[in-house]
């Protein structure tokens, strides 16, 4: 669908699993060439060699300003250049009542999704800037758009990704680099699948909440990287895409699907 994909490098972080392995796939399928950066080196590695021989796994944590200079240098002395950058990378939040949740957890959330995406964007910005072409891709979260009660810090970075996507779409629209960011409902990530067996997540009350009445894939998310990463979206930029099945365009107080939850 997307054949100017083709050839193109991407650098795709938390790309080891869920949305960013997805992402790295439906990529890879369309012939782009794909970096896969985690804070898990072996498993970034054993994710492109599955893809095979053109994609590169690196590890480093993107809370790092170091380890995210190498990675981005890394992918650069192996490419010569990044034509999209996906941040993907993230942690899990307590689901702790705010008087029991902890400041140095906080902190590490926030730092992780937030900062890390900032300093990725700063990473892979100059290389852009050169070229005049480039798009960026976020991850934000119907959390960052929604009050979600005991979610503090993955709210708020969220929300602050949100509002970065539309700071730097906004500065470096005119040299051609691109920033926009998706916004995912509840997905049926292994993630999501293990906070639903721990009862932490109710299955069978979000698809009542959900006006198309499902959890949504990775591959759903995946496929809405594609269009921002494609020349299709280059008037696009600065803005946060819902990919949630209706979810937070949803406002009556009641049910949004009646059907079965077969």
């Amino acid at each position: 669908m997307y054949p100017e994909l083709a050839g193109r490098v991407v650098l795709i972080t938390g790309g080891a699993s869920g949305i960013g392995l997805a992402a790295a796939q439906a990529l890879a399928e369309a012939g782009a060439g794909v970096v896969i950066a985690d804070l898990h080196a072996d498993a970034a590695r054993d994710a492109a060699r599955a893809l095979g021989d053109a994609h590169l796994g690196l590890g480093g944590d993107v809370a790092d300003e170091a380890a995210v200079q190498r990675i981005a240098e890394q992918a650069l002395a192996r490419h010569g250049r990044i034509d999209v950058l996906i941040n993907s990378a993230g942690i899990p939040d307590s689901f702790l009542p705010t008087l029991e949740q902890q400041v140095g957890d906080f902190r590490r959330l926030v730092d992780v999704h937030l900062t890390g995406t900032y300093m990725m964007c700063k990473a892979v910005a100059p290389a852009m800037l050169r070229q005049r072409r480039g798009s960026i891709i976020n991850l934000s979260s119907i959390a960052g758009v929604m009050g979600l009660a005991r979610r503090n810090a993955y709210s708020a970075a969220k929300a602050g990704i949100g509002m970065l996507t539309r700071t730097l779409g906004c500065e470096w629209a005119a040299q051609g680099v691109r920033v926009n960011a998706i916004a995912p409902g509840y997905m049926l990530t292994p993630f999501a699948q293990r906070l639903i067996d721990e009862g932490k997540l109710d299955a069978a009350r979000i698809r009542r909440r959900t006006p198309a009445g499902r959890l949504g894939t990775a591959r759903h998310i995946a496929d809405a990287m594609l269009f921002l990463a494609s020349d299709r979206a280059e008037f696009i930029t600065g803005v946060t895409l819902p990919v949630d099945g209706g979810y937070t365009a949803w406002g009556a107080a009641s049910d949004a699907y009646g059907g079965p939850l077969d």
